[in-house]
């Protein structure tokens, strides 16, 4: 089983991006030393917060990362020609000697296919259609590809990833559809951190099956879900010191995804790690005996004080995680 943190690399515009970016440096080179296994950045664009794009912000965390695992949670794949991708991320799996994930997913704000001029209702093609051009050119060989989308004409990628075959594409999915779209197209289904665990260990088995249908149940290596995290001596103390944060941050979500205002206290009972180092435990538990292993925690949200991203983050690595090594 493997622990990472997702990081909230998103900040209010009257934040001062340096302090957060170094704050950020920081809380990785804890998440190393403590043992934490990979660290995950979020991606957007032309948002109302400051959000420093991840392939960028990883590249600055190869060095106090040791050998943590360095992913995006997720990149939307749907805004950039795959060629792009390509070698950028290639790029990145150098520089850390193989240890990029690749998150990708279709996205869903309006604004952003607007300003990029996509069409979101060919997202979903677009996302089937990117992954397949990665994976021609990550081979290393000549690529012609005559897509809906994307052309290429025995094109070669001019940088080759570390790994052999370029980085795990995680596939980021919510509903059915999409979820059954990665076990066809990617090497796991990357779980949202507001998927509540009954659909998530549903839409697992579901995963699961789809992949084996298809003949792809061998590729699948990993099984990984993202849990809105945070750690204290009770479930009362976690919520007196971080749960306005958390309840900010949906807010804002629900200025791009309505229900998630309406949802959030429900979400904070079901979907949630919350509380004392046993609450948090009981749900690692439940998640992990229908098959995931690689729980990826974010534990900090907007206005949050980094001190108390630290304390959960070195509580949970002493009391928690020990108990699955």
């Amino acid at each position: 089983m493997k622990f990472g943190i997702l990081l909230s690399n998103q900040y209010p515009r009257s934040d001062s991006l340096g302090p957060r970016l170094q704050e950020t440096v920081e809380l990785v080179t804890a998440a190393s030393e403590l043992g934490y296994d990979s660290v995950f950045g979020v991606h957007h664009y032309l948002g109302r917060l400051q959000v420093p794009q991840p392939l960028t912000l990883l590249a600055r965390l190869i060095p106090v990362s040791a050998g943590m695992e360095l992913g995006t949670g997720i990149f939307i794949s749907t805004l950039a020609h795959p060629v792009h991708i390509a070698e950028e991320v290639a790029t990145l799996d150098q520089l850390s000697g193989g240890r990029v994930i690749l998150g990708v997913g279709a996205g869903y704000r309006d604004h952003e296919f607007q300003s990029f001029g996509v069409n979101p209702r060919t997202a979903g093609r677009r996302l089937v259609e990117s992954v397949e051009v990665l994976r021609a050119l990550w081979s290393g060989n000549p690529v012609s590809y005559q897509g809906e989308f994307f052309q290429l004409d025995d094109q070669t990628i001019s940088v080759l990833p570390a790994r052999p075959g370029g980085p795990p594409i995680w596939v980021g999915a919510g509903v059915p559809a999409t979820i059954l779209r990665a076990a066809r197209i990617g090497d796991a289904w990357l779980a949202a951190p507001n998927a509540k665990p009954r659909y998530a260990i549903g839409n697992l088995d579901g995963f699961r099956r789809e992949a084996a249908a298809h003949g792809r149940l061998q590729q699948i290596h990993s099984y990984p879900i993202v849990r809105e995290t945070y750690v204290s001596t009770s479930r009362a103390q976690a919520e007196k010191e971080a749960g306005r944060f958390i309840r900010d941050e949906y807010v804002d979500y629900s200025r791009y995804l309505e229900f998630f205002g309406a949802m959030f206290e429900d979400l904070r009972q079901k979907a949630f790690l919350w509380g004392s180092p046993d609450d948090i435990a009981a749900g690692i538990d439940n998640l992990a005996a229908a098959g995931f292993d690689h729980f990826i925690f974010r534990m900090s949200w907007l206005r949050m004080p980094f001190s108390l991203t630290m304390a959960s983050l070195e509580l949970l690595a002493r009391e928690v995680i020990p108990r699955y090594r």
